[in-house]
């Protein structure tokens, strides 16, 4: 397994529960180089991130660790959509779940856990399930009570599914390019 994964995934997780872990230390930068810079620095240092999770996962060797269920790989797909509409976060689905986003990524870890029982994929999806999980607690600590939002026409849902439906058929085409791995076809 090349460290260079765990590198990436370690500064993903570490770059994103800062803002949620020590609000007080962010302000404190936020004030001293403005809002816009930190925005600016914090996206650089996450698409670092990615770029570094993407040059360790095709640099790793896939050691299997667990055969993954049979039904695993026809369970992934729904999953993935569900994940997209999840992560998109338009309409009424932030009155029924706090951190959709959040929940996405958990989500998407388990539907690529159910498929994939190798090394790498267990070093990446459970760790950043793990993150996302952790980060809700810090969020939930730092912003108290939930005060779920009003509700949001339809139209914003049907909005949401139709966009997670091109993004699932985006990401479904661009996979193998992305990660190096074809997607399995039951």
């Amino acid at each position: 397994m090349s460290i260079i994964l765990y590198i990436g995934v370690f500064l993903f997780c570490l770059i994103h529960l800062f803002p949620a872990a020590f609000s007080g230390s962010r302000q404190g930068i936020v004030e001293k180089i403005g809002e816009k810079p930190f925005k600016g620095i914090f996206s650089l240092l996450t698409v670092l991130s990615i770029v570094v999770i993407v040059i360790g996962w095709r640099s790793s060797e896939a050691d299997v660790i667990f055969d993954p269920p049979e039904w695993g790989r026809m369970v992934t797909p729904p999953l993935m959509l569900l994940t997209f509409f999840l992560f998109i976060s338009l309409g009424n689905i932030k009155r029924l779940i706090r951190h959709p986003q959040l929940s996405s990524v958990i989500l998407w870890a388990v539907a690529h856990l159910l498929s994939n029982g190798d090394s790498r994929s267990v070093a990446l999806f459970s760790s950043l399930a793990i993150w996302a999980a952790v980060d809700m607690y810090f969020l939930n600590r730092r912003d108290g009570k939930w005060q779920k939002p009003d509700v949001v026409p339809f139209s914003a849902d049907v909005k949401a599914v139709l966009i997670a439906l091109v993004i699932y058929i985006g990401v479904s085409f661009a996979h193998v390019y992305i990660s190096g791995v074809p997607l399995a076809h039951s």
